[in-house]
């Protein structure tokens, strides 16, 4: 029995806290964010490990292993820190395990983050087409001076639909599995990805080889929860539409992405599109203001189920864990 498995009424309520945590506070000061804490570590390495652009075609497979290498030394202090804190909780009260867990799992997830930025492009979008795109671009990286009302409402959605498994259904699901070092593993290795992962030129430096590693680990660690997460969105769809669902998710260039995105626009009946890339459900209707206000309250559902579930996989494993 591993020593730092919490008690197993703990690790159920740690989820429940962790949730109110979110809906009551957002997130916490920058100073004390963990995940703030990885995103200096990782653009401290990224400096080091990704060559610059003119000197990219001198050593992919040098800039490969020092990825890899820099990744696992962050993974592993990441998750030995999840470790120590979960060892430390050890013998205490089941409620005093509660609820540190859940403060310690709070910053792992962002629900409330989420849902706010997207129903801020809705009110930006309803003062100006300028105000949504700008709004917009504190979402997305892609170039939003030229989409329309409807392309701005359609990255919206796609973001929300995306980040619902990045930000909070992996999370939980990693919680369930391997309680806080889990959850930890996790959100170092999508902030690893987000930083490292996307191929080509940043501020300088080349990143097709040196954040590979970081890609593909993302890739494995997100693919049973991003299903997970379709899954939940796609319940209300009709069965006509979602026998397309897994040709729609394999559309889109991310193994994992498409499948939350594309669950979604079917459920909503609307295109989802990013221009030059793909389109989702081509057949859908342009989405509206009503459909934002759905993907929103389809979201908040899956929260709700991934909840349940996450509780009661967390209550099954400690139950194995102590009996």
């Amino acid at each position: 029995m591993p020593e730092f498995w919490p008690s197993t009424i703990a690790a159920p309520l740690a989820v429940l806290v962790a949730l109110a945590l979110d809906r009551a506070f957002g997130e916490p000061p920058a100073r004390c964010h963990p995940v703030v804490a990885m995103g200096h570590y990782l653009s401290f390495m990224g400096r080091r490990i990704a060559p610059l652009v003119d000197e990219a075609h001198k050593r992919p497979a040098l800039s490969f292993i020092l990825g890899g290498l820099a990744w696992c030394l962050g993974l592993v202090f990441c998750v030995s820190l999840a470790v120590v804190a979960a060892w430390l909780m050890t013998g205490w009260p089941w409620w005093a395990q509660a609820l540190a867990l859940g403060v310690l799992l709070k910053p792992m997830l962002s629900w409330r983050m989420l849902r706010d930025e997207v129903r801020a492009v809705e009110t930006a979008l309803a003062e100006s087409l300028p105000a949504g795109r700008e709004r917009l671009s504190w979402l997305v990286s892609r170039d939003v001076s030229h989409l329309g009302e409807a392309a701005v409402r359609e990255s919206a959605i796609e973001t929300l639909a995306e980040n619902l498994n990045d930000s909070v259904v992996a999370p939980l699901f990693w919680f369930a599995v391997a309680g806080l070092p889990g959850a930890a593993l996790y959100r170092f290795a999508n902030t690893a990805d987000a930083m490292w992962g996307y191929p080509g030129e940043r501020n300088g430096r080349d990143w097709t080889w040196a954040g590979k590693w970081a890609a593909r680990a993302d890739d494995v660690l997100s693919w049973l929860p991003a299903r997970l997460t379709a899954a939940l969105l796609a319940v209300p769809t009709a069965r006509q539409r979602l026998r397309h669902l897994p040709a729609q998710a394999g559309l889109t260039p991310s193994p994992n992405g498409g499948w939350p995105m594309a669950a979604m626009a079917l459920a909503l009946n609307v295109r989802l599109a990013k221009p030059g890339v793909y389109i989702l459900h081509p057949t859908g209707r342009s989405p509206t203001l009503a459909d934002t206000a759905q993907a929103l309250h389809l979201s908040a559902r899956v929260v709700a189920g991934l909840a349940a579930f996450a509780c009661v996989a967390a209550l099954f494993n400690g139950w194995r864990h102590y009996s």
